[in-house]
């Protein structure tokens, strides 16, 4: 027996993107209440490049996908919901240039800014901390997690950025639908909690504690560049970035094992921080924002059971109207 796809998703701007192994799918809410959906197949550089499947690399690369379509959705969903049209969408390099851009910042602001306030926090105290000490890095930790969550915090005080994150809770309250093996409907929707397993906020949280002992191990070992330290602290923080790439991959096999066993008294323990974040970044989402999370998983199954379909941007009434289109899907592929 086969085991369903995968299916993961991302809120966006007053709609819902959700993607399958071979297919995404994105639907948005205009203004005027009907909804616009667009799918594509999506064929991922790990079916193309056989060793990219391998455990503690396929994750990096799933990342990056992630980010890339996450970012082709978000442009998409924003033009729709003002109004617009595909043909306002940010060409493959602009995307490539504001992919680039976000991990810059994400790498200042969550690598580099909580590593020179370690630093810095020693020095005001006339105690340096060495790199060898785990104190430094827990120090370190404790700054980047200070960081992400203030972070969050004050972005969900933003209202548009509240809208988002009910749109968020309604991705997660669909797909744990469709893991449960039940109808998509609104009234299942209703009755789940808004809390994944494998919810990307939960992934970066367990990426940044990971971190915290991955670098009190390797750093160590580095030999010193300068023997002024704000120059050798710079030096580390350059060689912390590509560290975050195998980081990344063990975060995902760990995070995707705990998602397949959530029964497990540890993996219970491990997902706990990860179910108060998304505290956070989700809101209890309404009837209308539910469709729109069953409208992108409905036709991410038709896409990945229907690879040779063409699938021009629809726009429906409503969600009754969309619904009726699409025949309810088996999808066994793995």
């Amino acid at each position: 027996m086969t085991e369903r796809p995968y299916v993961g998703g991302q809120a966006v701007i007053e709609g819902v993107m959700m993607r399958s192994p071979r297919a995404l799918a994105v639907a948005v809410r205009r203004p005027d209440g009907s909804i616009v959906l667009k799918e594509d197949a999506w064929i991922s550089l790990a079916e193309r490049v056989g060793f990219l499947r391998w455990p503690f690399l396929r994750g990096s690369l799933v990342l990056l996908e992630s980010v890339y379509n996450g970012l082709t959705a978000l442009n998409f969903a924003a033009s729709q919901a003002e109004g617009g049209s595909e043909a306002q969408a940010l060409t493959p390099g602009h995307r490539a240039g504001t992919i680039a851009l976000a991990f810059v910042i994400a790498a200042a602001l969550f690598i580099g800014l909580p590593h020179l306030l370690a630093f810095g926090s020693g020095e005001a105290l006339g105690q340096s901390l060495e790199i060898q000490s785990f104190g430094f890095h827990a120090l370190d930790g404790a700054f980047k997690l200070l960081i992400f969550v203030g972070y969050v915090y004050l972005i969900g005080r933003i209202p548009e950025v509240a809208r988002v994150f009910q749109y968020h809770g309604a991705e997660h309250k669909v797909v744990n639908v469709y893991e449960n093996n039940l109808p998509l409907t609104v009234e299942n929707a209703r009755r789940f909690t808004t809390f994944h397993a494998r919810c990307g906020t939960s992934f970066v949280l367990f990426v940044l504690v990971l971190s915290i002992f991955m670098f009190a191990v390797v750093l160590p070992f580095v030999p010193m560049v300068s023997t002024i330290p704000i120059l050798n602290h710079l030096a580390l923080i350059g060689l912390k970035v590509p560290l975050m790439i195998p980081l990344a991959g063990l975060a995902y096999e760990i995070n995707r094992y705990a998602a397949a066993h959530p029964g497990q008294f540890w993996v219970q323990a491990l997902v706990q921080p990860g179910r108060w974040m998304q505290k956070l970044t989700t809101r209890e989402p309404d009837d209308d924002q539910l469709e729109i999370a069953l409208a992108a998983m409905l036709a991410a199954l038709r896409r990945e059971a229907e690879l040779g379909r063409t699938a021009p941007i629809a726009v429906f009434r409503d969600f009754a109207e969309l619904s009726a289109t699409i025949e309810p899907v088996s999808c066994t592929t793995n």
